[in-house]
């Protein structure tokens, strides 16, 4: 796992963020997904999305691509190319990691302390947290994507998740 960014993140206006979201079926993957790719256009970037569904609805395999930038001309991102690696089943991580760029940051399941979550499901929520630490997109369009994209009975939970993923990333990037 890379704890530490190596290099400039391609977070700036003139580039293209990738970011390729990977689990299993159920896991919340398409919905993490879903999330950043509004997070990203509320702060006024060009996105694209797409998806792989696989077996999902038997818990197999899912990924989702979002690429965030000035302007963005295809939804995939490209083999190797990934600036961050979200990844929601600790099992997916070695059959997804040829999608990560040199340089590019893994995200998993054990920077978050699951314990500490009051739902279980909010794991791809908390790893959004990394992620909004990391990507250059206010804090503030996270959580209206959040808002947006979840039942109000889920808001508490997913907040809380969220922010505990904002703390790991201080942990594990901003020593």
């Amino acid at each position: 796992m890379n704890s530490r960014i190596e290099g400039p993140l391609p977070n700036g206006r003139g580039s293209v963020t990738n970011v390729v979201f990977a689990g299993l079926g159920g896991q919340g993957v398409l919905k993490a997904s879903d999330i950043a790719a509004e997070a990203a256009f509320r702060a006024g970037f060009d996105v694209k999305k797409s998806e792989l569904h696989g077996m999902s609805q038997r818990g197999g395999s899912v990924s989702s691509d979002v690429r965030f930038g000035e302007r963005v001309e295809s939804p995939m991102v490209p083999p190797g190319a990934a600036d961050f690696l979200v990844v929601i089943a600790p099992d997916q991580v070695d059959v997804n990691r040829w999608q990560l760029r040199n340089g590019g940051v893994l995200i998993v399941p054990s920077m978050i302390d699951a314990r500490a979550l009051t739902n279980k499901k909010a794991l791809n929520v908390a790893l959004l947290g990394i992620l909004s630490a990391l990507a250059g997109i206010p804090e503030e369009h996270w959580i209206a994507a959040i808002r947006s994209n979840l039942p109000d009975k889920l808001h508490d939970a997913n907040f809380a998740a969220f922010e505990q993923g904002r703390e790991a990333a201080r942990r594990e990037f901003h020593p």
